[in-house]
């Protein structure tokens, strides 16, 4: 969003707040959830970061949302392709700032109401959200087996945000500990050639 569109949203609140004061009006504060890991709860870390490579990969301008043709370029390599009015009403369904567009956030209420079972599955957002599942023709057996240890494995985990912290955690720290291997045995191979 423009720079100046978004102050202009900024300055029309303001003023819808201080017209609300000044009548003597409860004011509602709008807060935005801005954490998809806290808002989507029901999925796990590499699920989030499976969907949002989705929803990069076909967010072609960078700008961070999919507009009408983006998702209809999504839509059409994921083999369901729809037409201009079913795609409108794809992104209507879910489009909570009503901008004509879809968000991550946005993006993720698809495959939320996916998991519910809210969507037909020959609509439009249900197509999307089973296509854009994992496929064992793509990523092979083995990817597979990860994606259901991993449904498995958030069935009984007290903090399964905490797991995958603390996993990613000991691969970083087991990746510096190789590296400062590999740096010590450089270095006393280095001190062979040293001439005193």
């Amino acid at each position: 969003m423009p720079a100046d569109q978004e102050l202009n949203q900024v300055l029309v609140r303001r003023q819808e707040i201080n017209e609300a004061l000044d009548n003597g009006q409860e004011v509602r504060i709008k807060y935005r959830i801005v954490n998809v890991y806290t808002e989507f709860h029901e999925f796990t870390r590499k699920e989030i970061k499976s969907i949002e490579a989705t929803f990069k990969k076909f967010n072609t301008n960078k700008d961070g949302f999919l507009s009408l043709d983006e998702l209809k370029r999504m839509m059409e390599v994921l083999g369901a392709p729809q037409t201009h009015v079913g795609l409108k009403a794809m992104i209507r369904e879910v489009d909570e700032d009503d901008d004509g567009r879809l968000s991550f956030q946005e993006f993720m209420l698809v495959f939320r109401k996916a998991r519910a079972g809210a969507l037909d599955e020959d609509s439009g957002l249900g197509q999307l959200a089973r296509l854009a599942e994992i496929d064992v023709d793509k990523v092979g057996v083995c990817g597979a087996k990860e994606f259901f240890e991993a449904k498995i494995g958030e069935l009984t985990k007290r903090s399964k945000f905490e797991d995958e912290i603390r996993q990613e955690q000991e691969d970083r720290k087991r990746d510096e500990e190789e590296r400062a291997m590999r740096r010590q045995d450089f270095l006393q191979k280095a001190a062979i050639f040293k001439v005193i």
